[in-house]
């Protein structure tokens, strides 16, 4: 059986005795279901992660005595920026879940002229904690030890304007040229912002004023896919050419 891993925020220091939050205890007790002695991974996010053991489990609070720290890493060499359309519903969990499990590095979601998603004010700020949740559970699911930034959501035209770093790629059916013809020095320390539409596309302004500020229009065959597979793919196919899948 795999080691639970449990994300924790506290400064973890082998032989100290750590008492989980209210969600990590619901996880170990009702979803884990984990007794005593029970060996888990904590991971802080600060790189590496500790092994620890349960040495109280109760309805309502559970106790972990950290053991042994394990200088694990599993990042992805190549970072990677994922500006993504909004999209509904559980597609955005998806996308966002899945990049983590690809290795981006940054996530910023994005409002488009034609993202069908109206989030501002509470519902916003709603939505990005659950995002955020989203993103623990997959660095949890995965082997992360480092948590990918969530960038608070942003109308496309003024994060184009902030001067994206490294190689900028955008996603378009209707480019000329495919990953194969895109040259990168993966020696380098620079990474890749990836732009991603939404489920009605770019539109040719904003196709227009993504390549005005240095993004190139990229294609992957000659099919149109759904913006929840454009950006896996994509992600899939930097990580095999200049990152850790090959």
């Amino acid at each position: 059986m795999q080691i639970p891993r449990i994300y924790c925020e506290n400064n973890l220091n082998i032989g100290e005795e750590l008492t989980l939050n209210a969600s990590a205890v619901c996880h170990v007790v009702t979803v884990l279901r984990l007794k005593v002695e029970a060996p888990v991974i904590f991971f802080n996010g600060k790189g590496g992660e500790f092994s620890a053991q349960l040495t109280v489990v109760e309805k309502n609070r559970v106790v972990a005595k950290i053991t042994n720290f394990i200088a694990r890493d599993v990042e992805s060499p190549l970072k990677i920026h994922l500006g993504q359309a909004i999209a509904r519903g559980e597609k955005m969990d998806y996308v966002i879940q899945k990049a983590v499990e690809l290795g981006v590095n940054e996530i910023t979601p994005l409002f488009s002229e034609r993202c069908n998603v109206r989030l501002s004010g509470e519902r916003l700020q709603k939505r990005l904690q659950h995002w955020r949740a989203v993103i623990i559970s997959a660095c949890e699911q995965s082997g992360r030890n480092y948590i990918p930034v969530l960038n608070d959501a942003q109308n496309l035209e003024g994060w184009l304007q902030q001067k994206q770093k490294g190689l900028c790629l955008m996603l378009c059916h209707r480019a000329e040229v495919g990953l194969a013809d895109v040259s990168f020095d993966e020696d380098s320390s620079q990474p890749i912002t990836l732009l991603i539409g939404p489920e009605g596309g770019l539109t040719l302004d904003e196709i227009s004023l993504a390549t005005d500020h240095g993004f190139l229009p990229i294609k992957f065959g000659p099919r149109v896919l759904r913006t929840e597979t454009a950006a896996l793919s994509a992600i899939s196919a930097l990580q095999t050419r200049w990152g850790d899948f090959r």
